[in-house]
């Protein structure tokens, strides 16, 4: 009997699975459980995967070639026909199916790879375009097929609206292979133009005729013009990823070339809204400036020289009301004052006292005030307070 070690067992079941016909490009029905992602060192992601149908498992594995012709990568979830070849990890002892092709139950493999293109887009930020349209443009760009109807929709609606601006046709196929790469070409070529907003549209049709705008490079292309974008290639329900990408989004051309460029009532309405603001702010600015004026004017009229004399006069005439009040206020004062020394005066003067009989003596011009003053035989003179008289002295008393 032969004896082997586990890894030669192991090899040799390898051997004999990977010899039987009828384990080699087999189908599977499961649903995907797990998923665990490894990064090889050529570059590229291998998949490790396992697989239920509620009973069992089974452990499958996908290289990133098999996952680039799919175009999307599988998921927990999802429902699953493979086809492969069972062989076995040597190293564990474990089979498993390694597959060569996928195909999703239900939702078909493009749906899937087209939900998953949408959540890559979306985590990058490309669906965040929101710029505004600008009011007025000069030129205005279309990327669409110049054979097909969207494009005399288009023009048709921009001439009639909007005659001011320039219609700038950048031609492009719109379905087929090699369209994707095309419009992005176009798109760049409408920016490149100089258009100041760009309608990216087609006339409808189906989900496969909408194919070439649900592709990364459309996307791109619409996320990194400068100028904003307008998407018009679906139908009410139906957005494609150019759609979600674009800044503005419309279900029909005709709705697109409305949105790129205001009417001519519009045009109207606006001027006519600018005119009422401009009156107001105008009646504002002369009311501003009307008050300003006032205040200026008063300023300049208070500093004016026949002002300013004008107020010289008064306090002029003020001045000489208070000096006036104040000499008149002296001078009764002063009267007052007069008066008062004129009664002490009279009470004090000689001339009060003769009137009561007395008196005065002079010997010469000097005033008699004693008889040591007099000898006998002197003349004297006498006043009185009527009059005077000259007497002989003929005795004195001392």
């Amino acid at each position: 009997m032969a004896e082997y070690t586990i890894t030669e067992l192991n090899q040799k079941i390898d051997s004999i699975l990977s010899s039987d016909r009828e384990l080699r490009n087999i189908f599977v029905r499961g649903e995907i459980i797990q998923v665990n992602p490894y990064r090889l060192r050529n570059g590229g992601d291998m998949y490790f995967i396992t697989l239920t149908d509620k009973t069992s498992k089974l452990g499958a594995m996908i290289f990133p070639n098999v996952v680039s012709r799919l175009g999307y990568i599988p998921e927990p979830g999802m429902s699953v026909i493979i086809m492969g070849d069972i062989t076995v990890h040597v190293p564990n002892g474990a089979y498993r199916i390694n597959i060569t092709d996928m195909n999703p139950v239900g939702a078909g493999a493009s749906s899937m790879a087209l939900k998953q293109l949408k959540e890559k887009l979306r985590k990058a930020g490309v669906f965040d375009n929101e710029r505004p349209l600008p009011r007025l443009p000069k030129r205005i760009g279309v990327v669409t097929s110049k054979n097909g109807r969207a494009v005399n929709d288009i023009i048709k609606n921009l001439e009639d609206r909007y005659p001011l601006g320039e219609v700038f046709i950048s031609h492009t196929k719109v379905q087929g292979e090699g369209a994707p790469e095309e419009i992005a070409a176009a798109i760049y070529r409408a920016a490149d133009a100089g258009c100041d907003v760009i309608i990216v549209g087609r006339g409808g049709g189906g989900t496969e005729d909408l194919s070439a705008f649900n592709d990364e490079k459309v996307a791109y292309a619409v996320y990194n013009c400068p100028v904003p974008v307008i998407s018009a290639v679906g139908h009410q329900d139906d957005y494609t990823i150019c759609d979600l990408a674009a800044d503005r989004r419309e279900s029909t051309p005709t709705g697109a070339a409305m949105n790129a460029a205001p009417s001519s009532d519009m045009i109207r309405e606006w001027i006519d809204s600018y005119l009422r603001r401009a009156e107001t702010a105008v009646n504002r600015s002369l009311n501003t400036a009307g008050d300003r004026f006032s205040l200026i004017y008063a300023k300049l009229s208070s500093q004016s020289p026949e002002e300013r004399l004008r107020r010289a006069g008064e306090r002029i005439e003020s001045l000489e009301n208070r000096n006036r009040q104040a000499i008149e206020r002296s001078l009764e004062r002063l009267d007052s004052r007069l008066s008062g020394c004129i009664r002490s005066l009279d009470a004090l003067s000689p001339l009060k006292v003769m009137t009561r009989g007395y008196s005065l003596a002079y010997k010469g011009e000097e005033l008699i005030r004693s008889a040591e003053a007099l000898r006998e035989g002197d003349t004297v003179s006498l006043r009185f307070s009527e009059g005077s008289a000259e007497a002989e002295i003929k005795k004195v008393n001392r």
